[in-house]
């Protein structure tokens, strides 16, 4: 993670949002072994409804897989994929348990972080106005002071997924062997319906349902409309839409998912809480071996709500642990609050479900390419190559007294070239 603390929690501003003996044969130990063990089942779909199911994921399927030739054919599909999905949630309503009270997973949480080494005697889960939970000081942190220490072992990783009930699956598919986080949002609702799960606790501290894309409504977008963020909102549904379907039959085909406790929960409301609570609260970390990075969840400490500032949050080798250090001074009794990264407001917005009013990295991103009519298209191609600009790219309006770069005007150059 390296003083980084990339995309963070999804409380999202909506916050959401050692025990040193292992538990005993739990469906996935942090020792990594596990034993499969199901959750008692849903209440079943009668046969006519399983069968429209399975007809209705498999339109979704051909649908989100065929190519949009452009922005404005991804929106036009829009509304057919999400009718889609909204019929498939219809059915799966019956199948849905009701809420718990969040509130009531803290304690249990709090316990299980103690028991596994983790020091919270100095701060405390508390909801604070406009953004929900987070976490307060009890006593007066300085900038620089430690604020919290947690252990690998607690963490949720794509290498725990692959040690856990998971493991043969994802070592047969394609997509969970390219896609970590599509990997690491498997494990979470793997473990979610694990009753003997070492990480219950944790999980049973999540927010319930977030404030992400996957959960807007066909009205929510037209607010977005004029707007590039309203394509990355539209293009990340079609993703999970297609992802959905593409599991939803892979786990009733596939051998290797026949015991796996997620298979019988596996509606579209829960994959979707499974990818926003990876997509807000995913962290980069040293895989342990140290040679390259893998993606985590980091209990307690995905629960700072974001401020503007620099990354204060580190990984300890030697600990095996990642640490995090005050940005700032702390007194008692306030929110404790880190930086989760140089993202603009729509970054922000389609990966965390909330926007920051005075967000000191926000910017515009304009897409802006050449067309291939354009009967100068070659010139301004190799004129832009030789400039290592490709003839249709991202660029971006940033915040401040200097909104244009140094590619930008170039590109804006060679574009309105006329001979």
């Amino acid at each position: 993670m390296g003083r980084k603390n990339k995309a963070k929690n999804a409380k999202s501003q909506q916050n959401q949002p050692n025990q040193q003996a292992q538990p005993a044969q739990t469906s996935s130990s942090s020792s990594g072994t596990e034993t499969a063990t199901k959750a008692p089942a849903p209440a079943e779909l009668p046969k006519s409804a399983k069968r429209e199911e399975g007809e209705l994921v498999a339109s979704l399927l051909e649908v989100c897989s065929k190519p949009p030739e452009s922005g404005a054919r991804e929106l036009e599909d829009y509304p057919q994929i999400h009718g889609l999905v909204e019929s498939i949630r219809k059915i799966q309503s019956a199948l849905l348990p009701p809420e718990k009270d969040r509130v009531e997973s803290f304690d249990p949480f709090i316990k299980w972080l103690n028991e596994n080494g983790v020091d919270t005697a100095s701060i405390e889960i508390a909801e604070f106005p406009g953004v929900g939970f987070g976490l307060k000081s009890t006593k007066d942190y300085k900038e620089g002071d430690k604020l919290l220490q947690i252990p690998r072992k607690l963490m949720l990783t794509v290498d725990s997924a692959r040690k856990s009930s998971l493991g043969a699956l994802i070592s047969e598919d394609k997509i969970l062997q390219v896609m970590p986080n599509v990997t690491l949002a498997l494990h979470v609702l793997n473990e979610k319906f694990s009753p003997q799960s070492f990480w219950k606790p944790y999980i049973d501290s999540l927010p319930s349902k977030y404030l992400t894309p996957l959960y807007w409504g066909s009205e929510d977008l037209q607010y977005l409309k004029g707007s590039p963020v309203q394509g990355d909102a539209i293009n990340q549904y079609r993703n999970i839409a297609r992802q959905y379907a593409y599991f939803y039959r892979l786990l009733q085909k596939n051998p290797a998912a026949k015991d796996l406790p997620l298979k019988d929960h596996f509606t579209f409301e829960n994959y979707r809480w499974a990818v926003s609570t990876v997509m807000t609260r995913q962290n980069q970390i040293p895989a342990r071996d140290g040679s390259r990075a893998t993606l985590g969840l980091i209990p307690l400490w995905d629960m700072c709500n974001h401020t503007n500032g620099i990354y204060t949050s580190d990984y300890n080798a030697e600990a095996d642990a990642c640490e995090c250090f005050c940005l700032q001074d702390f007194p008692v009794g306030q929110q404790i609050l880190i930086f989760y990264g140089p993202r603009s407001n729509g970054e922000f917005l389609v990966h965390n479900g909330f926007v920051y009013p005075d967000n000191e990295h926000d910017r515009l991103c304009l897409k802006l390419g050449i067309s291939k009519g354009d009967s100068l298209f070659a010139l301004k191609s190799e004129v832009l190559g030789k400039l290592n600009l490709a003839p249709s790219r991202s660029f971006y309006l940033h915040r401040g007294r200097f909104p244009v770069d140094g590619d930008l005007l170039a590109f804006l150059r060679i574009f309105s070239m006329a001979e």
